[in-house]
């Protein structure tokens, strides 16, 4: 932790003590975050797109941002507040150049054309069940792009991520990992399909898989 950049520990620091980052200790918050990224490292550009979704207090965005600066990240996030917050921190490190928020939801942000099928990879942290995760993320994806969700301790790929379920969105399951974080990564094999992401809180109310 302590190669992290003072900025951005307060920052996270901040966000914890208002309750938008969990109690675990931010040594643990921050190795996961690191984590995200490097579980994929090898498989992306050194100049990726990344998009992380409904990215809260910046975890894991501004730690994935700081450790790999040739990245390209926008943070989104459909609370106006958070949003706020979260273009206030890229205005206190100065990186606008490399760095955006989105403060929209990610059903709409999806069918925007500026990032529908831009990005090289999606991270997405306690976002939502796999389904509600897949939906909204796939439409974002590149044709290869890759999404990264975290997983509950033990995984569980088979009961989670659905072989049939995931395909309906272009998605394939590339690998997993259950230590020392449990991670899911999949492949947009092919473009979302238009039909996706649908309405603004139907992916949580009518799932495409359980």
């Amino acid at each position: 932790m302590s190669d992290l950049d003072p900025q951005v520990m307060a920052i996270l620091e901040e966000a914890q003590r208002h309750g938008v980052i969990g109690k675990a200790p931010l040594a643990s918050h921050i190795d996961q975050a690191r984590s995200f990224f490097s579980f994929v490292e090898d498989l992306l550009p050194t100049d990726a797109r990344l998009l992380d979704l409904g990215s809260g207090g910046g975890l894991p965005g501004l730690v994935i941002a700081d450790g790999w600066p040739k990245l390209r990240v926008s943070l989104l996030d459909g609370r106006s507040s958070r949003a706020e917050s979260l273009g206030l921190a890229l205005d206190e490190l100065g990186w606008g150049d490399r760095l955006t928020v989105i403060a929209q939801r990610a059903e709409e942000a999806g069918r925007d054309l500026r990032h529908r099928a831009s990005y090289d990879l999606v991270v997405a942290r306690g976002f939502g069940p796999p389904a509600v995760a897949a939906e909204c993320a796939a439409p974002f994806l590149k044709i290869g792009g890759l999404l990264v969700v975290s997983d509950p301790p033990g995984g569980g790929q088979s009961e989670r991520w659905p072989v049939e379920g995931c395909g309906v969105l272009g998605l394939e399951i590339i690998k997993s990992q259950v230590s020392p974080w449990s991670f899911t990564a999949l492949r947009q094999r092919e473009l979302c399909d238009d039909r996706y992401p649908r309405r603004t809180g139907v992916p949580l109310k009518r799932p495409l898989f359980n």
